[in-house]
């Protein structure tokens, strides 16, 4: 489980457009890293749109967003263009960042228990520690938490 204080585990992810990802490369710089469930749901839809809406304020910051799902390179692809999302979709196919990062847990709806991704976001300080950790993350009004909290990294 990862938690405020830890070093952040590693990522090394496939994104759209054919670009990879890495926390490695970004030491240094702060980040968020954001878990989501599905492209294209509304929730999702929502926080990404969200997080597009205050990209400009975090490249000021220079925080880059990483948004992370078991979706497929191609349809984080078609997401990302459908909605005009600004913020970098990472591919964690066979589900090794999520079991890293403690977000694919057991989730229950309507009675039925299965095992799924927790939204969940982590802001990363420049030192590749963990500043701050969301679970179970409620979309409205998130994006701009976390951006209020990259905005109290040293």
């Amino acid at each position: 489980m990862t938690e405020q204080g830890q070093p952040a585990p590693a990522l090394d992810l496939p994104t759209d457009n054919g670009g990879q990802v890495s926390l490695a490369a970004l030491k240094g710089k702060p980040a968020v890293v954001y878990f989501y469930p599905k492209d294209d749901t509304t929730g999702c839809t929502r926080e990404a749109l969200d997080f597009t809406a205050l990209a400009a304020d975090f490249a000021a910051l220079g925080v880059s967003v990483i948004g992370v799902s078991k979706d497929t390179v191609k349809k984080h692809d078609r997401f990302k263009a459908k909605h005009e999302l600004n913020l970098i979709l990472a591919s964690d196919e066979d589900g090794a960042a999520c079991e890293a990062w403690g977000v694919w847990v057991q989730k229950k709806l309507y009675g039925r228990e299965y095992m799924g991704i927790e939204r969940a976001s982590f802001l990363i300080d420049a030192e590749g520690k963990v500043a701050r950790a969301w679970r179970n993350v409620k979309v409205a009004g998130h994006a701009q938490a976390v951006l209020d909290a990259a905005r109290t990294l040293g």
